[in-house]
């Protein structure tokens, strides 16, 4: 019987090899999940400040899908996701857009620990929900302050490439010449921080004391006084008159009102 002709294999190269991927064992960084964290969906949603919401959900008062949740960096979707705080959904609340005029001797928080006034007692007679304020005016400092729940509207405000201007009205222990007005628009770096102006104008002089107008387009913490202090000048008094285009006008001070569609559009048109 003649027998079947065999069939030849022909190797593939490298057949039988195990060939490493490429970068194999190499650690690719994850990005961050969709959606927020849920400290910040409940800030987000109006309902509290992040802080706050931290409380909330270690006590586990909050619920997402039914269940009880006490990581707070949980990520979920506002807009999708069921949040619940004791029982009850937290649903977005209307967008609230406020003028502050700030007096001397508040602080620009809810809760201080030291007791002190906060500028949260101006907005006493109105029906809020929780808003925050946009950037901060320190105890000593007076004037205009924003406060929202919209917090894009906040970011851009604050996002230094947004460069926002901010007016402020300050009045020094000292009558400034042409050099001290140089030595001022330079600029100086405190504490490792370079702290500059877009523009340092006199208002008006006094005998002993004079008015500055100064413009900045970003917002270090005690950006004006540690300047000023940088070259030994003393500051009196320390009022912001303008946030972009929103001037703080004849608003009483210690009271707040709703910025108007009109103001909110120039808001826009600035951005």
């Amino acid at each position: 019987m003649p027998q079947r002709p065999r069939k030849t294999m022909t190797p593939r190269p490298n057949a039988g090899r195990h060939r490493a991927a490429p970068n194999a064992g190499a650690s690719t960084p994850r990005a961050n999940p969709p959606g927020v964290s849920l400290c910040r969906a409940l800030s987000k949603l109006g309902l509290c400040s992040r802080k706050q919401a931290e409380v909330l959900v270690a006590e586990g008062r909050v619920r997402v899908a039914g269940k009880i949740v006490r990581n707070g960096s949980m990520r979920v979707d506002p807009g999708r996701d069921r949040i619940e705080v004791d029982g009850s959904r937290v649903i977005a609340e209307r967008k609230v857009y406020l003028m502050i005029n700030k007096p001397r001797g508040l602080v620009t928080t809810r809760d201080d620990p030291q007791d002190r006034g906060t500028v949260y007692d101006c907005l006493a007679e109105l029906d809020l929900p929780f808003v925050s304020p946009v950037g901060r005016l320190d105890k000593a400092s007076e004037g205009l302050l924003l406060m929202t729940n919209d917090t894009r509207f906040a970011q851009r405000l604050l996002d230094p490439a947004s460069h926002v201007a901010k007016i402020y009205h300050v009045q020094i222990g000292a009558l400034p010449d042409e050099a001290m007005l140089a030595r001022l628009r330079a600029g100086a770096t405190v504490d490792g921080e370079d702290l500059t102006a877009r523009s340092i104008d006199i208002l008006r002089s006094g005998t002993s004391t004079a008015w500055l107008e100064i413009t900045l387009d970003e917002g270090r913490n005690r950006h004006i006084r540690r300047l000023l202090g940088a070259y030994d000048v003393e500051v009196l008094r320390l009022v912001r008159v303008a946030v972009g285009p929103l001037q703080l006008g004849d608003l009483a001070k210690g009271k707040a009102r709703h910025l108007t569609a009109e103001e909110l559009a120039l808001f826009a048109a600035s951005a």
